[in-house]
């Protein structure tokens, strides 16, 4: 799943509207709210220790502050509530609602009976609820604070009350307590605007946090699926980030040093980025990184305009886009086979015609007789032109299917012996492993192959042995299939051009076999090369497409 939604929240003690906001610092906060309450407790505690004379915490009631006094037993039982709030909040149990409750009410019934033992609400002890007051209202939603106000406020109104009736009558503070408790609503207002503002902010930037890691992951996913090779290059040429096609298009095992060095990765693509960065102006060139390797043409751009940032590297396979100009090409070949066949064929159809009349007279001494043959070769071989270019532009659109090679070509062979009449030991199958698998449309593939072995059972000898060898790339694993005979060959010279249009070393021929059976390789992503075979022979391989990458169409 591309997708993160925030109700799947970590905080399973948090209430559903806390969790639902995405407030998901707040078991973190009432951590630090508990460190505080376990300062100011261990603070209480060690504080009557000091002396008589260390009156930090009023002065009014100054025999309170004595060890084991009212002030002494509450400090020490806040103390120890403090320590129990730290690991329950560490275990996360109880709920996170009552825990937020038992803290902040028993905050305001020590503070207020601290308060009552330091001199009462003169001694300005109640200033200490306004933390509990502010934390409890960041903490829990809604109107929480104003409850945690209220309470408060109660409290300080009934030390104020027992401090009166209990203890010899003095001059009342009840102004100062109602000032006190209007200063705890203040803060409970102020402190759920403010946690409403936080949880709004908080939401929302929980939000954009996820629609941007949902767009890094649409990219990446994007980038990976890319048939064009990206790498990113750093200033020292050292490979930051590399997709999958690019690693395909490289040859590159599948697993490598982290930040390889652009120079171990491809020395060929190392030069051309060198010779980017001299002439950033010229066109870069094709390249192969091994020799059974497509030829990829690399584009460069830098990332940032300050010179020592790092390079985007595009890799395109050049197969791919031979691929889409070659159906451009087929396009135009067909319209202008068509103007062919009309413009050619009626009079080269007079002219055959003309000449099987004139081989049937009986007035023709020999002479004449050999040129009325000559008239109906040379007629058939235009003919045989004009339907190999109009097979080639009127073949269907490429339709390429994965399929296992070996029963293919088993059924091959069968076909190809019966319709050419010779025996099974003229052609042999090879194929290691036999669970190879190739991506090719089948029909152009017995197109390609129909014309090799015709070729090879054309120009080799009577006792040649043709042979259908097929393995796997040693150094990137990509299938092939080799026709292999033990014939004359070709000769150097002539090698450099046979698969030419027109070109041909047999006078029969039209020259357009070897053509036509690389283009439609070509069309399928796949090459037809020629190997001299040492001792004498003809291997035509066909290198298939990378199956690591998927088809273009």
């Amino acid at each position: 799943m591309l997708t993160r939604t925030l109700d799947q929240h970590p905080d399973t003690h948090m209430p559903a509207d806390t969790a639902s906001q995405g407030f998901s610092n707040t078991w973190r906060l009432l951590h630090l709210l508990n460190i505080y309450r376990l300062a100011i407790a261990t603070l209480f505690v060690i504080l009557p220790w000091t002396g008589p004379e260390v009156r930090l915490l009023g002065d009014v009631a100054p025999a309170l502050l004595v060890p084991f006094g009212v002030f002494s037993t509450v400090s020490a039982a806040y103390l120890i509530f403090g320590i129990c709030s730290v690991v329950a909040t560490r275990w996360r149990w109880p709920a996170f609602t009552a825990q937020v409750f038992t803290q902040v009410l028993v905050d305001i019934l020590a503070i207020t009976l601290i308060m009552h033992a330091s001199g009462g609400v003169g001694s300005g002890m109640g200033m200490l609820l306004l933390i509990a007051i502010a934390g409890g209202g960041i903490l829990m939603p809604g109107r929480t604070a104003t409850l945690f106000a209220a309470t408060a406020t109660l409290a300080v109104l009934a030390e104020q009350i027992y401090a009166q009736v209990a203890f010899t009558p003095s001059v009342p503070n009840y102004t100062q307590a109602g000032l006190l408790g209007a200063t705890f609503f203040a803060t409970a207002l102020l402190t759920h605007v403010l946690a409403r503002r936080i949880r709004e902010t908080e939401k929302l930037a929980a939000q954009r946090g996820v629609d941007l890691a949902n767009m890094q992951q649409l990219t990446e996913y994007i980038i990976q699926r890319m048939q064009t090779g990206v790498l990113v290059v750093d200033a020292q040429e050292k490979v930051r980030l590399m997709n999958e096609s690019a690693r395909h298009l490289l040859d590159l095992p599948a697993t490598e040093a982290a930040n390889p060095m652009l120079e171990q990765l491809s020395p060929a693509l190392a030069g051309q980025l060198h010779a980017w960065w001299a002439y950033p102006e010229e066109e870069p060139h094709t390249f192969r990184p091994n020799a059974s390797a497509a030829a990829l043409l690399p584009r460069f751009a830098r990332m940032e305009t300050d010179p020592s940032s790092g390079v985007l590297v595009f890799l395109e396979d050049t197969a791919v886009m031979a691929q889409q100009a070659q159906q451009m090409k087929l396009a135009s070949l067909g319209r202008l086979t068509a103007s062919i066949a009309h413009e050619i064929r009626n009079p080269l159809g007079a002219i055959s015609h003309a000449g099987q009349l004139l081989a049937e007279s009986p007035a023709l001494d020999k002479n004449d007789v050999r040129l009325t043959q000559i008239i109906s070769e040379q007629s058939q071989r235009v003919n045989a032109i004009i339907e190999n270019v109009m097979q080639l532009s009127r073949r269907d659109r490429t339709r390429p299917q994965e399929f296992a090679l070996k029963p293919w070509l088993e059924r091959f062979a069968e076909e190809f012996r019966a319709s050419e009449n010779i025996a099974a030991e003229w052609l042999g199958i090879d194929i290691d492993p036999p669970h190879i698998e190739v991506r090719i449309d089948p029909s152009q593939l017995h197109q390609i192959l129909w014309n090799l072995c015709e070729n090879a059972l054309r120009h080799s000898a009577s006792s040649t042995h043709v042979e259908l060898r097929s393995g796997l790339a040693p150094e990137s694993h990509i299938p092939f299939l080799e026709v292999l005979d033990n014939g004359p060959g070709i000769a150097e010279d002539a090698a450099e051009h046979v698969f030419e249009p027109f070109f041909t070393t047999n006078p029969k021929g039209t020259g357009l076999g070897l053509y036509i059976s690389r283009e439609l390789c070509e069309c399928n992503q796949a090459r037809l090369n020629y190997r001299a075979r040492t001792g004498g022979g003809s291997c035509f391989r066909i290198t298939f497409a990378d199956p690591r990458r998927r088809q273009v169409a």
